[in-house]
């Protein structure tokens, strides 16, 4: 990948070395960028990314995220670090912020299986062992009290996939690495899921490091985490469902190794193709009175979280409402 111009000029390369025709992206609709393979660019690409805002994400062959290239952090601003940081070191204030995360999450995942259910699908039983969990969430009193419901939320969620999926069983989570199919789309969407929180959080002055599920790490933006806990019922199981349940991926779309299953080239672009289009769907925002689309209600989140932090106004996570 170069600069041309005020271009990116990007060249495939096959693996006997061979170049294939040059294809050139406009820098103006671009917003990011996902690095699936080795990529060869200079300092004067990442210059012009950077000037332009655009974040490049990274990954390896078996789909790890690896890190980011990330524009100069223009919007930082020192008010809100502090009170970020006072929110996250107050137990009180920040068992406050993380009960919201897993509250919002837990109401998307019953939506997921209310909307499932009213298509045919029995799974009475697991939106009723999920409502019993989320009446546990206001009487946690410390954080892994709330990550502990938290889990046992998400693994009854996961027992409801087979039920809802008609093709492929997804058998328990498994990750690091998953073992089947189902479990090597939701490691890959989650993934998706994060590094778009991660992008729209880089435009607010909040600190993508500074979190309240999660514990900070040296080496993530844990707050991308918190966030993406809300979204990805709604971004990445429903992305799943749709792509298995009307066969846009489908078994050939796998590599199946000895205790490793991974998404092949065309897997991951049908899985990204169905992904672009559900962030790019739009609902009418019942306070703006206007159509937005998902991936600017992960950005409204942002600045909902930030004026709480701020003292601004209560935070209430976002929860779909239709």
């Amino acid at each position: 990948m170069s600069r041309k111009d005020n271009t990116l000029k990007f060249i495939t390369v096959d693996e006997s070395g061979r170049e294939g025709t040059p294809k050139y992206i406009p820098i103006e609709g671009v917003s990011h960028l996902y690095c699936f393979g080795a990529l060869d660019a200079n300092s004067a690409v990442y210059n012009f990314l950077g000037k332009a805002g655009i974040s490049v994400h990274f990954f390896d062959y078996y789909e790890h995220y690896t890190g980011s290239f990330q524009p100069k952090e223009y919007l930082l601003a020192g008010k809100m670090q502090i009170e970020q940081t006072r929110h996250h070191l107050s137990a009180a204030k920040r068992l406050v912020i993380a009960k919201k995360f897993v509250q919002g999450a837990s109401f998307n995942i019953l939506k997921n299986l209310k909307y499932y259910q009213n298509r045919g699908r029995d799974l009475g039983c697991f939106s009723e062992k999920i409502d019993g969990l989320t009446a546990q969430i206001e009487n946690a009193s410390d954080i892994p009290g709330l990550m502990g419901i938290e889990g046992n939320i998400r693994q009854c969620y996961y027992g409801a996939f087979d039920h809802i999926l008609k093709d492929h069983a997804m058998e328990g989570r498994s990750k690091q690495p998953p073992l089947n199919e189902v479990n090597a789309l939701i490691s890959f969407g989650n993934m998706m899921c994060y590094t778009l929180c991660l992008d729209q959080i880089y435009h607010t002055q909040l600190n993508p490091t500074i979190s309240y599920l999660h514990e900070p790490g040296y080496r993530r933006y844990s707050l991308a985490l918190d966030i993406a806990e809300i979204f990805k019922p709604i971004l990445v199981d429903r992305t799943i469902f749709r792509v298995l349940n009307k066969k846009e991926v489908q078994s050939k779309d796998f590599d199946i190794k000895v205790n490793k299953v991974i998404l092949k080239e065309s897997g991951k672009k049908a899985f990204i193709r169905a992904f672009e289009e559900r962030l790019n769907e739009t609902i009418k925002h019942r306070i703006l009175k206007k159509h937005v689309s998902y991936k600017h209600l992960v950005k409204l989140e942002c600045y909902k979280l930030s004026k709480h932090i701020l003292n601004i106004d209560p935070y209430e996570p976002f929860k779909i409402w239709w």
